[in-house]
């Protein structure tokens, strides 16, 4: 066994602390990986905090990891000693059902393990993720990183954040011709308006923030909608192809729908602790329009997303921290203080005294 040392919550109201637990040693087909970098998604909050109801304490979370290989098991083909990978949010699934089968396994039909918080998905013992110094994952969910070594730090949140918006975004076909809106300039929203604009589409974003314009624009939007102004939506309606949904609150859905063509499509992938009010059913029958929902993407997808990052030159706006300042960063996510996301620089645990 590998000793470890993570930052963990071990209730829903405690500060995430120190954490001393152990690592498998790598079997036939298993991957060391020293963590470099690990990103903070709004589910690590969620989790540690509880909010969802099925948290294992304790919980190390950590899903949007980059590192380097240190060991490799005998049977390992696609990664050696030194080699820089990623880990995102899933580290096992059945891999026999129909939607594995498919290279889905993000919908795999009896749940997948998560990386951290595992037993929520897959069963089994607890799953600790990447607020820590090592992890060991099969190869089949480990992820090739051919970023820039200076990138990596921002290629972290590319493994949630990126493929949560990168997956909708393929799968409805956003390009060349077509026009897309992404709700929401947050961790998830920043990452859409990148892809979509590097994909070729006409991208719009919407906000209620008028201050955000300007980043917007930055970032690659071609237009920005205040979404209280009246106006500026009804000026929008009915020339949308696709909009990412990626806001994590409540709110009126009818005001996305109408904005769409016919036969276009509304996908939400943010999650909301409290349900959205429900849509009126015209505004999706008069105009065969489709409201949709998008998890992450299967790991060749995601490996697909890393892969076109790179030869695009994307990477997550962030702010890196040390691990002793996760707790200051959870209540700035609160506040929405961040731009965009924050990344724990490891080497900040491991320069931590031993006890």
């Amino acid at each position: 066994m590998i000793p470890t040392r993570g930052y963990a919550a071990v209730s829903a109201t405690s500060p995430l602390r120190l954490f001393g637990f152990e690592r498998r040693d790598p079997g036939p087909r298993d991957v060391q990986i020293e963590i470099l970098y690990c990103g903070v998604c709004h589910s690590d909050l969620h989790t540690a905090r509880n909010e969802w109801q099925n948290t294992v304490y304790p919980s190390v979370p950590g899903h949007e990891i980059v590192g380097r290989v240190t060991a490799v098991g005998g049977e390992v083909k696609r990664f050696k000693v030194g080699d820089i990978a990623g880990v995102g949010c899933m580290v096992d699934s059945c891999r026999r059902c129909g939607a594995c089968r498919e290279g889905l396994e993000q919908y795999c039909e009896t749940g997948f393990t998560g990386t951290y918080n595992g037993p929520a998905f897959g069963g089994g013992e607890n799953t600790y993720g990447g607020y820590s110094e090592v992890i060991v994952v099969d190869e089949a969910f480990v992820l090739r990183v051919s970023h820039a070594e200076g990138d990596l730090a921002a290629v972290a949140p590319l493994l949630c954040a990126g493929i949560t918006t990168y997956s909708p975004l393929r799968q409805w076909g956003a390009g060349p011709g077509k026009k897309v809106g992404i709700v929401g300039l947050g961790g998830l929203g920043h990452m859409g308006v990148k892809i979509a604009h590097a994909m070729g589409a006409r991208v719009v974003l919407f906000t209620t923030s008028p201050g955000k314009t300007e980043d917007a624009k930055r970032l690659g939007a071609d237009e920005v909608v205040i979404s209280k102004d009246a106006d500026q939506m009804a000026a929008q309606a009915e020339s949308f192809d696709l909009i990412v949904d990626t806001v994590a609150a409540p709110h009126d859905l009818d005001a996305l729908l109408v904005l769409l063509k016919r036969d276009a499509t509304l996908v939400l992938v943010g999650a909301p602790a409290e349900p959205h009010p429900s849509p009126q059913v015209f505004n999706l029958i008069f105009r065969r329009r489709r409201l949709a929902g998008s998890l992450i993407g299967g790991i060749a997808e995601t490996q697909e997303m890393l892969d076109f990052c790179a030869r695009h030159g994307l990477v997550s706006d962030i702010e890196t921290i040390g691990m002793d300042r996760i707790n200051e960063a959870y209540e700035r996510m609160l506040r929405s203080d961040v731009k965009y996301r924050f990344v724990i620089d490891m080497a900040s645990l491991r320069g931590m005294a031993r006890g």
